[in-house]
């Protein structure tokens, strides 16, 4: 199978395999040589001469261990998606690359109705939980009159030019693998224009592959993970056991001892062994050390966590409902978050949305795919500030044309805030005569004034 000048095949052309998915410790694991942890970008290495930025890897393992097994990257992704899922697209008017006005038109059934009983509500769920577990999201309209969405760690990015450098790669395509890239099965090729590539977090190590936000706070969580399996284990047996272990020199040789350490660590250390009874013979004389998740402050340490984990996810704590936001949470404070988390993250992966989807969509010449957010009741909070800025420009509208302008330009300038849009009447109001001067006749810009005699 072929991809412009590329031949795709079972094998790839320069892939790179990071071999079958693997649970989420296993793969963070592999990151670690010789006591030194190295940074964990989640896919497959490119290389030059690589022809194909490979998807894969982690997306299985974030999707177990992390939405699907940790409660707070699922309320993270959750607090995204209930948002991001919103909003509808619309085109808009461009006018010397200025915003002007929606319109709709039937190219935007695709995006209205992606797949027989579904919306647009779904399809950008879709889109946000991919991109928040694999960094990436492909949707293609290679089945008209429908889109369909591509699991990303079975996509592999076909890339262009000599290899050498990022500045001569270019998208020639994109390969597909039913069932995954080691099912055995054949891919199936998609042109460039036939995919939408939603990636909105870069990969520096790639040219046009994005990465998760769950990449860089793995390690958080599976911290979390590990102090909700250790409160588990705390619950199910009644305590902890820290000790201080004294023995007796006489009681043990070195040898014994080492053995003894060893056993002990063995069955009663760790996650899964925390706690249990300890049984001691009597030349050794164990002092607990610590009882409860007060003494180790268990509440502080978790939530400091969870914020890290938010950060990255662009969510604020106390719209997600951690621990850490509600302890501030006020309705000031709320609101405050809300506009960060609504400006800050959901607007900018709405633009990054609709930029990529266009590709797919037959756009109107003059215009743009872009996101409509009116009606979504989170934000509208907003409306207030809108309704602030209508009654400034209401208050300019009339200004200007009582100035003279033509009333079609004042509404287009004020608008697209562009000045340069107004035009003059060549009327001009009457405070503008000098005091006492005759007012011109019949020129046509200030009308006569004929006084009706009885």
């Amino acid at each position: 199978m072929k991809l412009g000048r590329l031949e795709v095949n079972r094998q790839g052309v320069g892939l790179v395999r990071s071999g079958y998915p693997l649970g989420l410790n296993d793969w963070a694991n592999q990151f670690q040589y010789l006591n030194t942890q190295y940074p964990l970008y989640g896919y497959g290495p490119t290389y030059p001469n690589e022809k194909l930025e490979e998807i894969a890897g982690n997306f299985r393992g974030y999707v177990g261990g992390g939405f699907m097994g940790n409660a707070i990257v699922f309320a993270c992704v959750l607090s995204r998606m209930q948002v991001f899922s919103q909003a509808r697209f619309q085109f808009r008017q461009l006018r010397s690359g200025r915003p002007g006005d929606y319109f709709g038109t039937t190219a935007l059934e695709p995006l209205e109705t992606p797949e027989p009983g579904k919306t647009t509500s779904d399809l950008l769920s879709r889109m946000e939980a991919d991109v928040s577990l694999a960094g990436n999201s492909f949707v293609t309209n290679a089945y008209p009159p429908y889109l369909k969405r591509l699991r990303p760690d079975w996509v592999a990015i076909v890339l262009g030019g000599d290899g050498e450098n990022d500045a001569d790669a270019e998208v020639m395509g994109y390969a597909y693998w039913p069932g995954g890239i080691h099912s055995g099965n054949d891919p199936i090729a998609f042109d460039s224009t036939e995919v939408a590539h939603y990636a909105p977090i870069p990969d520096p190590l790639a040219c046009y592959r994005g990465m998760s936000w769950v990449t860089p706070v793995i390690r958080e969580v599976m911290a979390d993970s590990g102090f909700r399996d250790h409160k588990i284990n705390w619950l199910e047996h009644g305590g902890t056991h820290n000790h201080l272990f004294k023995v007796d020199p006489a009681s043990m040789t070195k040898d014994q001892f080492e053995a003894w350490t060893t056993a002990y660590r063995a069955k009663y250390e760790g996650g899964n062994n925390v706690p249990q009874s300890i049984f001691m013979r009597a030349a050794v004389d164990a002092t607990p050390l610590g009882t409860n998740f007060q003494q180790t402050d268990f509440k502080k340490v978790q939530g400091a966590g969870e914020t890290r984990i938010a950060s990255a996810a662009g969510v604020p704590p106390i719209v997600a409902g951690f621990s850490e936001g509600l302890e501030a949470a006020t309705y000031s404070n709320y609101g405050q978050a809300r506009r960060r988390f609504a400006d800050g993250t959901i607007r900018w992966l709405w633009q990054n949305a609709a930029a990529s989807l266009q590709t797919i969509v037959q756009t109107p010449q003059g215009a743009q795919l872009w996101y409509d957010d009116r009606d979504i009741p989170a934000l509208q909070e907003d409306q207030l500030d809108a309704a602030t800025i209508a009654q400034a420009q209401a208050g300019t509208i009339q200004t200007l044309i009582n100035s003279g302008f033509e009333p079609d330009s004042v509404r287009d300038s004020v608008i697209a805030g562009d000045y340069a849009r107004l035009k003059h009447t060549g009327l001009v109001s009457v405070q503008l005569q000098e005091p006492g001067a005759e007012a011109p006749r019949g020129n046509g810009k200030v009308p006569e004034l004929v006084v009706p005699t009885s």
